[in-house]
């Protein structure tokens, strides 16, 4: 689907924020659907509204095997009414930060509120210090008391997710984090992507400003791994236009190994002037044993000997 108006698209994706994750939808129920419109959607936080920013051509069925259906076209007036409630959600981390401070409740902070579109639900998400889940039974019968007759909501997020919501210079130097500028989902991230691609294992080079691996791990290391694949491991010997030595370090992206040698030292050489020492000596031994088996043809030779 382009820009161009299309006749009702069966599945296409919604973004309920600038960066956020796209959910999928049944779409037949609005005719005349096209990239860019503002639809309104029931889920789990209330009625939103979300921007319609791609068709899926091949679907995936969800678990219970059916899509949540569009609802309708967004109006001028839904989107007066989003605007309204947006403009008090500032007050609502105010009054909830203030709760939080008389409950005495440490480690745990108050990052944003939201509204659904119509002010019949609204959620407030907080993080804490502690890697447990956070009960705040108490502190969301306050805000119910207070934000009444909207249905509140206690959320806790993670601190990935509280650096995306935050935003800000990533620890890179980019302007924008990653994660608030183009990342709409978290991949698992581990140490092992740093170690394959020879990154310095400080914490400083390897961690976000959330704290946690930085998820620029994962861009190339794919990558890597293929790389490495057509590679000779470290340790092993290798035959090199100087001589043979062992295999020292390796360059993935380059296509570099670096070398050991006896007589010069280390230097460095393209993969392809390389060979496997052991193999080509094991080759050699076995050229220079010859058949053993005689005119018979009872060796090695697989009776090559016969036909000479």
């Amino acid at each position: 689907m382009t820009d161009q108006t299309q006749t009702a698209p069966s599945i296409v994706g919604v973004r309920f924020s600038k960066v956020g994750k796209i959910y999928h939808f049944d779409a037949r129920k609005i005719e005349a659907l096209r990239l860019g419109d503002v639809v309104v959607v029931e889920t789990s936080r209330g009625w939103q509204l979300g921007e319609v920013v791609v068709v899926v051509a091949d679907p995936v069925a969800p678990p219970d095997g059916t899509w949540k259906t569009l609802d309708r076209l967004a109006t001028p007036k839904d989107l007066m009414q989003r605007q309204n409630w947006q403009s008090k959600e500032g007050d609502v981390v105010e009054v909830a930060r203030k709760r939080l401070k008389e409950l005495r409740l440490q480690g745990v902070k108050i990052i944003f509120s939201e509204y659904s579109y119509d002010g019949s639900k609204l959620t407030i998400f907080f993080s804490s210090d502690s890697e447990d889940k956070v009960d705040l039974k108490s502190m969301r019968s306050d805000m119910q008391r207070v934000y009444g007759p909207a249905q509140v909501e206690l959320r806790q997020i993670g601190p990935r997710d509280v650096a995306k919501v935050l935003g800000g210079m990533g620890a890179c130097g980019l302007e924008t984090r990653c994660c608030s500028k183009f990342i709409t989902e978290f991949s698992s991230i581990s140490i092992r992507m740093a170690k394959e691609q020879g990154i310095s294992l400080t914490p400083t080079e390897i961690t976000g400003m959330c704290g946690r691996l930085r998820c620029c791990l994962i861009y190339e290391y794919e990558n890597y791994v293929e790389a490495r694949k057509l590679l000779p491991k470290k340790n092993k010997r290798v035959i090199t236009p100087d001589g043979t030595g062992k295999v020292i370090d390796v360059s993935p992206i380059r296509e570099m190994v670096l070398v050991e040698l006896p007589e010069i030292g280390r230097k460095e050489y393209h993969k392809d002037v390389l060979k496997p020492a052991d193999e080509m000596e094991a080759l050699e031994t076995k050229a220079q044993a010859g058949c053993g088996g005689g005119n018979g043809g009872g060796g090695g030779c697989g009776g090559q000997c016969q036909r000479r």
